[in-house]
């Protein structure tokens, strides 16, 4: 494992991590977020942000009092609120001098060769200009991922991401600092695992459900996530996106949340 050699680096960021509870942006975290990975880039690393939140800031936006069940209306939020995220991103990233572009994508891309070959080769390109891509799922069209069944989640997502572009890392950014042998939420006494070197049934029976009610995905869907990615041969971390300047002291060798390892032999 060698984190410091990382070059090309995957984040996804949570619903948890941009919102709070309200639904309203966390102006201060995302534009935290933003300034680290612009710097992050600006060293020379490449960056691509894989984001959730639409949904839930366009339950903000629109100043509704509960996220909707039916999948049309969050269809229609996701609209919303994919519009006004990448606003913000677009006016932060700018604030430090960075471009971004928006890539949406569904499974049937992913799936079909001669799409995916064109996703693969519009990433490239992105970051060969210098640009930071923000990868988003396309909920206004793919109902299936409202409702739990195409990607699943961005945490899924996020993998497939890191394997098309061939990251050296992937970092997940959640309400929880990593992977516990029991609920912190419940076991004040319960231990974080720093390093997973192989993820068994074990490692997933320990992961719980989502600790946020503003996203789709838990812990266990990170699991999940990691054992796609290491299978890859790509290193992945789940950490707290509570404070977004820790991703430098991971970048640094600090041990930091969970680091899943990737599987030895894999390419």
């Amino acid at each position: 494992m060698d984190i410091l050699r990382s070059r090309r680096v995957v984040v996804k960021v949570g619903t948890s991590t941009l919102t709070y509870e309200n639904g309203k942006v966390n102006l201060r975290n995302l534009e935290k977020l933003c300034k680290v990975l612009s710097d992050l880039h600006n060293s020379g690393k490449q960056i691509i942000l894989v984001t959730s939140g639409a949904i839930g800031i366009g339950v903000g936006k629109l100043k509704l009092k509960e996220r909707p069940s039916e999948t049309r209306y969050k269809q229609a939020l996701a609209a919303v609120g994919q519009c006004e995220l990448m606003f913000l991103y677009d006016k932060f990233f700018g604030e430090f001098n960075n471009s971004v572009a928006q890539v949406l994508l569904t499974k049937n891309i992913v799936l079909n060769e001669y799409s995916k070959q064109n996703v693969m080769n519009t990433f490239q390109t992105l970051l060969e200009m210098g640009i930071i891509p923000i990868v988003n799922e396309n909920d206004t069209v793919a109902i299936d991922e409202i409702v739990g069944a195409n990607f699943g989640d961005n945490d899924n997502l996020s993998a497939i991401v890191a394997d098309l572009v061939g990251a050296d890392l992937l970092v997940i950014l959640t309400d929880i600092d990593g992977l516990y042998e029991t609920d912190p939420r419940k076991d004040k006494n319960a231990k974080r695992i720093p390093v997973v070197a192989h993820i068994d049934d074990n490692i997933r029976k320990m992961a719980g459900d989502s600790g946020s009610n503003r996203g789709t995905g838990g812990m266990s869907t990170k699991v999940t996530a990691a054992a796609a990615a290491t299978s890859a041969g790509i290193n992945t971390c789940v950490m707290s996106g509570s404070d977004p300047t820790n991703i430098y002291r991971l970048l640094e060798g600090e041990p930091m949340g969970t680091m899943f390892l990737a599987a030895e032999g894999s390419v």
